[in-house]
C-alpha cells in the first residue's frame, strides 16, 4: 500500500473513512464556531490572546485531523493527506504558543501559512470524495480557507482587531461547513447502513 492509499481511480474508501468518522468532522465544526463566537463576542482581548486560543484550536483540529488519519490508515485506506493537515495544525499550534509574543505580522503570516496548507489539502481531498458524501462542502471548506489564508497574505498589518474579525469569520464559516459536511456523511452511513 502506497503513503496516499490505492489508486484514486479504484478506491472511493475516503467517502466511507469519512461517513464512519463523522463525529470527528462535526467536532471540527462545533470547535470552529465556538473559536469563531468568541472572536466575534470578545474582540477586546489582545492578539496575545487571540494567539494563544488559535494555537490551542489549531493543536485540536489537528489532532482530531491525526486521529482520523490513524482510523484510515488501520483500516488500509487513504491516510497521508490527513496525516499532513494534522501535523501542519499541531506544529502550528505549538509554535504559537511556544513564541507568545510573536508580533502581528509574525502571527498573520503563520495564519496564512496554515490557512493555505490546510486549504489546499481540504480541496485535494474533496476531490478524492463521492459527490453523494459531501465533497462540495469539503471544497467549500477548503476555498474558504485559502481565500482566508489569501486575505491575510494580502493585508498583514490591519491590526488586532481586524485579525481578531477574521479568525472569527473565518472559524465560524468553516465551522459550519464542517457541521453541514459532517451531519450529510452521518446521513450516508445511516443510509449504508454501516
Amino acid at each position: 500500500m502506497s503513503f496516499f492509499g490505492s489508486p484514486p481511480d479504484f478506491d472511493f474508501s475516503l467517502s466511507s473513512t469519512l461517513a464512519r468518522n463523522w463525529t470527528v468532522v462535526v467536532a471540527r465544526g462545533v470547535l470552529g464556531l465556538v473559536i469563531g463566537l468568541i472572536a466575534f463576542l470578545f474582540p477586546g482581548p489582545t492578539l496575545l490572546s487571540l494567539v494563544g486560543l488559535f494555537a490551542v484550536f489549531l493543536i485540536i483540529d489537528g489532532i482530531l485531523a491525526t486521529v482520523a488519519a490513524v482510523r484510515a490508515a488501520s483500516k488500509n485506506e487513504r491516510w497521508g493527506f490527513l496525516t499532513f493537515e494534522g501535523i501542519a495544525g499541531i506544529v502550528a499550534g505549538i509554535l504559537a504558543m511556544a513564541m507568545p509574543g510573536l508580533t502581528v505580522f509574525v502571527f498573520v503570516g503563520l495564519l496564512a501559512a496554515w490557512a493555505l496548507v490546510s486549504g489546499a489539502l481540504e480541496l485535494r481531498a474533496a476531490f478524492n470524495l463521492e459527490k453523494d458524501h459531501g465533497r462540495w462542502w469539503l471544497a467549500l471548506g477548503g476555498i474558504i480557507s485559502i481565500v482566508f489564508g489569501v486575505v491575510l497574505v494580502a493585508a498583514p498589518m490591519f491590526g488586532a482587531l481586524v485579525v481578531t474579525w477574521w479568525v472569527g469569520a473565518y472559524a465560524t464559516f468553516f465551522g459550519a461547513t464542517l457541521l453541514v459536511l459532517g451531519f450529510k456523511l452521518r446521513a450516508r452511513k445511516l443510509d449504508s447502513g454501516a
